[in-house]
């Protein structure tokens, strides 16, 4: 049988897969770092596996926060995306653009 969204269904299944094995071996070198580096350079004890991961939990939390979902607002404008704007401009939209953008950018 043929679904149309048969793609999106293997998405799903390494995702499955894939996602906690990523987490499971990154918590592993997170411990592994840790004790071979830290306990050397500032006298710290080891720790063990469930104290790396929520080491690696903390930092994700306080670092790079819990984006599950895509935010279409603060996708970032593509350089391509300005320069395709730059082009089709004609002089004089460019010659306001510049203009705007000094008063914009003028320090007080």
């Amino acid at each position: 049988m043929n679904y149309p969204y048969s793609g999106n269904r293997k998405f799903r299944w390494r995702a499955i897969i894939f996602l906690p094995a990523l987490v499971l071996i990154t918590g592993l070198a997170v411990m592994l770092l840790w004790n071979a580096i830290l306990p050397g350079i500032i006298h710290s004890g080891p720790i063990n596996y469930w104290q790396a991961l929520g080491i690696l939990f903390l930092c994700r939390i306080l670092f790079g926060g819990f984006r599950f979902f895509s935010n279409p607002w603060r996708r970032p404008y593509y350089p391509s995306m300005w320069r395709e704007k730059w082009m089709n401009m004609s002089e004089e939209e460019k010659e306001k653009f510049r203009e705007e953008w000094k008063k914009r950018c003028r320090q007080t």
